[in-house]
């Protein structure tokens, strides 16, 4: 009989060095050691080696001298960018002359009627009450031009991002090929795009409203592919064993299952369009943009406030309403028949109610009800900086504040990374991006960061970065716990949100004066203000991706005992990551985003060279700093979202 023999042991390894990520770990700490002291001897100051730089101010300087000298003669601006010009042009001017022949009672009845027929009574009160407000405070017609080019740039932005969201979700690797694009438009600052887009439309509405569409259109795009991509496989399956075709099973299915995620990218379109009318101002697009522009050019607040009011009421407004159809069930829609109905019947009530104004000659609104608030706001602005902004007994004032936390937080960052010798940050990067994904991700955030050091701008382009990391911490921090508590409470979820439609609506060059009066000029208000305009996505995305938990997972929880605490830590937190990956992301794009407006307060770095790029009409300065700040993006994009491949396979 033959013997068996035994298979040798085999040497256990501690856990930790079983893990993925350590064998990633261990490569790059091998790596490390040979390429380390290579660096260290070839540049030893640690400094970005100026060899190693490119200089594009005769390149771009070419292109804006070419641009200006072929711009009413070239084929490409005549036959393709006239036409688009035009269509712009015309769209928005015939949108306008609409409002304009309803009149303020027509508009405000259409608007009332379609908030009843989608969410009754109370919603349709508050929007009558909304567009009769922006009349008391003397803004109608500002807010007919506003609304005007936002309905145009919405409605774009809204096709554009839905097309590219759908092919994204489709499709894995045109997803990864979007990330970048999406990256780009979302995170370029617009005083950086703003002045190509002005050297190719001229100034006017076609570069207002192509400079929102770039900038609103991301978040349609991320979230159509984010609802296309959780679409219960189990549906799927079913409606595939049907034999329904790719077309079928994407309207029939993926859509309708997709429908929350969709009306929550329209709902975060219409805020970021909205949010551009100030900037969008400085190009000529008029409206209440200009009227906040002209007000802060003299420093009064009061005026700014009473043209951004409207703005803000005007996102709330359309907030609802969107909202409101979104938790409408199939069931409640009806039949078409019976759907079509109460449309037909509002647009007739309000050609009705239009006919009636123009035949009583009360089209335009009433020039004697309106209401001045500037003055009552100059005084609390006033009262406020005199009071609060040092000499606060026990807790110092608003400027100690700001100056504890440059001093404690901010110059301890930015001091550390200018520190850092050049190479051992792309080693850092490298290792935090392959450590969550692949060697590819690891590629991308490497070469974002070297093309920063290219372009020369690498010491400014660290000091945004660490007013960037600052400010992504605490929205973080304070947004993961807003969501979390909005998401287990009903009533203070409907209480919170007017105070997140302001705080993302409301133009950032209205608070930026309190901001300042309140902190003063430097980089901690720079980061207060990123803060409060990225604060408001990281909550509702973090609170729609918890809502949207398995019911049943939560119920069987709660059948074993489980805590709320535990419920939340266990279940809701890990099915709910894909929600908060997307709020990571859009937290560290809304903060890049308005890091131009740490420009314009004393943040300096990258904001301000975007700033005095577009001031001095300088596109080599304006693009390299806005060139900057999109691979900064890139890089923390790649840094904090792990790779399909990584998702799966789990930590």
């Amino acid at each position: 009989m033959a013997t068996v023999t035994a298979p040798a042991p085999r040497l256990a390894l501690p856990g930790v060095l079983r893990h993925r990520a350590a064998h990633k770990l261990l490569l790059l700490a091998l790596a490390a050691a040979i390429l380390v002291p290579l660096a260290n001897a070839h540049w030893a100051s640690g400094s970005w080696p100026r060899a190693l730089t490119v200089d594009l101010s005769g390149p771009l300087g070419r292109a804006n001298d070419w641009i200006i000298d072929n711009r009413d003669s070239s084929p490409l601006f005549l036959y393709f960018f006239g036409y688009i010009s035009n269509a712009v042009v015309l769209s928005v001017r015939g949108v306008y002359l609409v409002l304009l022949a309803a009149g303020w009672a027509g508009v405000t009845a259409f608007g009332a009627l379609v908030a009843w027929r989608v969410a009754g009574v109370r919603l349709a009160v508050g929007t009558g009450v909304a567009f009769l407000a922006c009349g008391l405070l003397g803004m109608w017609v500002p807010t007919m031009q506003t609304l005007a080019l936002m309905v145009v740039a919405v409605l774009t932005s809204v096709v554009v991002g839905a097309v590219l969201g759908l092919a994204g979700g489709l499709s894995e690797r045109t997803d990864r090929a979007l990330r970048p694009v999406l990256d780009t438009m979302q995170v370029l600052p617009a005083f950086a795009y703003l002045l190509p887009v002005v050297l190719v439309f001229g100034i006017g509405v076609p570069a207002a409203v192509l400079a929102t569409v770039v900038y609103a259109a991301p978040p349609m795009a991320r979230l159509t592919a984010l609802g296309l991509r959780n679409a219960d496989p189990e549906v799927l399956e079913a409606v595939e064993s049907l034999g329904a075709t790719g077309r079928q099973r994407l309207l029939t299915a993926r859509l309708p299952l997709a429908r929350k995620q969709l009306l929550l990218g329209l709902n975060q379109t219409i805020m970021m369009a909205l949010s551009m009318a100030v900037i969008a101002s400085v190009i000529g697009a008029g409206g209440l943009g200009d009227r906040v522009y002209q007000a802060l050019a003299s420093v009064d607040v009061g005026a700014a406030l009473a043209a951004g009011i409207p703005i803000v009421l005007l996102a709330v407004v359309l907030d609802r309403v969107t909202a409101a159809a979104g938790e409408q069930t199939d069931e409640s829609a009806g039949e078409p028949g019976s759907t079509l109905r109460p449309w037909l019947y509002a647009l007739g009530a309000t050609v009705a109610v239009a006919v009636a104004a123009r035949l009583a000659g009360a089209l335009d609104w009433p020039s004697g009800w309106t209401l001045n608030i500037a003055e009552p706001v100059n005084r609390v602005v006033d009262w406020m900086t005199a009071h609060l902004y040092s000499g606060v007994p026990y807790l110092g004032g608003t400027a100690d504040w700001a100056g504890h936390f440059t001093t404690w937080v901010l110059d301890p960052v930015r001091d550390g990374l200018q520190w850092l010798p050049w190479w051992s940050v792309l080693l850092i990067v490298a290792a935090l991006a392959w450590v969550i994904g692949t060697w590819r991700t690891a590629l991308t955030a490497v070469l974002a960061m070297a093309a920063i050091g290219v372009l020369g701008v690498w010491k400014p382009s660290l000091d945004t970065l660490s007013q960037v990391l600052a400010a992504v911490a605490v929205t973080l921090v304070l947004g993961f716990a807003t969501g979390i508590a909005a998401a287990r409470s009903d009533r203070f979820e409907r209480a919170l949100r007017p105070v997140l439609d302001v705080c993302q609506t409301m133009p950032q060059f209205v608070y930026l004066i309190p901001v300042v009066a309140l902190f003063g000029v430097g980089r901690a208000p720079a980061v207060a203000a990123a803060v409060v305009y990225a604060l408001p996505a990281v909550v509702r995305i973090t609170t729609q991706g918890l809502r949207q938990v398995d019911p049943a997972a939560l119920e069987s929880a709660r059948s074993l005992g489980a805590t709320s605490a535990q419920q939340l830590r266990q279940i809701q937190l890990p099915l709910a990551r894909p929600a908060l990956l997307l709020a990571v992301n859009q937290g560290v794009v809304l903060v890049l985003a308005v890091v131009i407006i740490g420009g314009l307060v004393g943040g300096g770095a990258l904001g301000y060279d975007a700033v005095f790029g577009l001031a001095q009409g300088d596109l080599a300065t304006g693009l390299v700093a806005g060139a900057a700040i999109v691979c900064l993006g890139l890089m923390l994009d790649r840094v904090t979202q792990p790779t399909e491949r990584r998702t799966k396979k789990g930590a």
